[in-house]
């Protein structure tokens, strides 16, 4: 039986386990602490891997990703999750990203059925609102991009054609999704693969064998499985905090700048706990009225069954699947920081 252990054998100086699984041990954390300046090459081989260790022989690894540009974390992954993967003969992933097909998938399964458009399902002023908040984003976009961007030869009708074209014939939950990925940080982040992605084309580059252990629907039909009434609501809370912000009444509370310092600083508890774990946001809010913390827990509970518990299993069996019948070949698996830590959890 296959055993886990931590690729280094340095004991660790301080972690963060998560309040509630004690059993779980940390991955060495370098003595120079995890507020970190630029690092020297030296300290760079010292840092906090998101690297687990499969002992078998050959060796499989377990890697944490971020869906965040490569370029803005690749200079803090340490050296041993690097070998690790340049090592390993097959690389898999949660989805195949380079598959046309996998994308052809994820953009049908987002589309309203029979022909449908949001204004047909929406109730009025919530289209209204949505649509003047698309108005804005894209009048904001040539004032986001970067000059980087500009000198790729990006431009702003081709960044928002790229992230809302066919908005009108989307289902409201992934508007919803959509209009998170909206934002300032986000579009000036454009144009450059993202960690998981820039993995996939580097395994396809070395010729590496690539594989996915999710299939499109697996990922799309718990979003599509919400109920009218709590797409709506989701939507509707999604509008207001954009809205707010907009206005400068409300400051985001966990922003993605945030998520690649906790990454790059090796914050276990703050990469389990957030929202890339899922991609969803979380709308249970205390300044809510009573009828609609109510749906606010629905929607949480749900999306954690689905998208967290269900899924983790899925994935660990299916991994664990791989391992048993191909026994002669090294693996690097490549999930979001979330899921691999939870999977680690599931499979101890």
């Amino acid at each position: 039986q296959a055993q886990w252990s931590w690729m280094e054998v340095h004991p660790p100086t301080h972690c963060s386990v998560p309040t509630g699984y004690p059993w779980v041990a940390c991955p060495w954390v370098a003595a120079t602490g995890t507020d970190r300046p630029l690092l020297s090459s030296r300290q760079q081989g010292e840092l906090n891997s998101f690297l687990w260790t499969i002992r078998r022989d050959p060796p499989a690894y377990l890697f944490g990703t971020i869906h965040v540009p490569y370029t803005r974390v690749w200079d803090f992954i340490p050296d041993n999750s690097k070998a690790a993967f340049h090592a390993s003969s097959s690389v898999y992933f949660e989805l195949d990203l380079t598959d046309p097909y996998t994308i052809s998938g994820l953009a049908s399964c987002q589309m309203l059925p029979h022909g449908e458009n949001l204004q047909d399902v929406l109730p009025r002023e919530l289209y209204r609102r949505l649509k003047r908040h698309l108005d804005y984003i894209k009048l904001m976009l040539p004032h986001w991009m970067t000059p980087d961007q500009r000198g790729k030869g990006l431009y702003a009708d081709y960044l928002f054609n790229a992230i809302a074209g066919n908005w009108e014939r989307k289902r409201p939950v992934w508007v919803m999704l959509m209009v998170n990925s909206l934002t300032e940080t986000d579009i000036r982040s454009r144009g450059v693969p993202v960690l998981d992605l820039y993995l996939a084309q580097e395994a396809e580059r070395m010729k590496k064998t690539t594989g996915a252990v999710e299939r499109v629907e697996e990922q799309c039909h718990p979003l599509n499985g919400l109920n009218f009434s709590q797409v709506l609501f989701a939507l509707n809370q999604t509008l207001l905090q954009h809205e707010s912000l907009r206005a400068g009444s409300l400051q985001a509370p966990y922003t993605t700048e945030d998520l690649i310092k906790h990454y790059n600083c090796g914050d276990l508890n703050a990469v389990i706990f957030n929202h890339d774990t899922s991609q969803v946001p979380n709308f249970i809010n205390t300044t809510l009225p009573p009828h609609e913390q109510v749906t606010a827990q629905e929607i949480d509970s749900y999306f954690r069954q689905e998208l967290i518990y269900k899924r983790n299993e899925r994935m660990g069996k299916r991994v664990m699947a791989l391992l048993r019948e191909n026994a002669d070949k090294s693996f690097f698996f490549a999930f979001g920081a979330g899921t691999a830590v939870l999977y680690f959890i599931w499979i101890s």
